[in-house]
């Protein structure tokens, strides 16, 4: 008996599913566990990222504030 390729598909489709699943409830369990702690005011590596993504938008300008709307 030959298996059929659509029965091969559809299972290989569940196992997949089925560990996506359960990699989001892990992952779920892991953020729940361990939150990410908000880091007060800016760090020169966000400055920097930002400053370089505005030159290269709009050559020739400089950033003089960057602030956080909340």
């Amino acid at each position: 008996m030959q298996p059929n390729l659509l029965v091969i598909c559809v299972s290989a489709f569940a196992a997949v599913f089925v560990l996506l699943s359960f990699l989001a409830v892990v992952m779920r369990a892991l953020v729940a566990l361990f939150p990410a702690e908000v880091a007060a005011g800016t760090d020169a590596a966000m400055i920097a990222a930002v400053t370089s993504a505005v030159s290269v938008a709009y050559p020739g300008t400089k950033v003089t504030k960057i602030e956080e709307i909340q």
